[in-house]
């Protein structure tokens, strides 16, 4: 279970890294530098920014939960005082 939770968190890293970097920031950046517009070409140039928006926070709160559910299952679910438990 703790290995599954692992790689799914690893997994919501990348594609939140990835997704940041095809946005369009006001100052223009990576998204230009590397040929991010086929993001827009693909979804329309108004719609991409509304879908990536969306879908970089959903993975943010994807990450957030995952972290607090690998942390939980780690600790066994127990009442633990601390971080050490013993």
């Amino acid at each position: 279970m703790i290995t599954f939770l692992t790689i799914l968190t690893a997994l919501v890293c990348i594609l939140l890294m990835v997704v940041i970097l095809i946005q369009n920031p006001k100052g223009g950046g990576v998204d230009s530098t590397f040929g991010g517009q086929g993001a827009n070409q693909m979804f329309g140039a108004a719609k991409s920014s509304d879908m990536i928006e969306k879908l970089t926070w959903g993975l943010a709160i994807a990450l957030f939960v995952l972290c607090i559910v690998t942390a939980i299952a780690v600790n066994g679910g127990g009442s633990g005082s601390g971080l050490i438990s013993g």
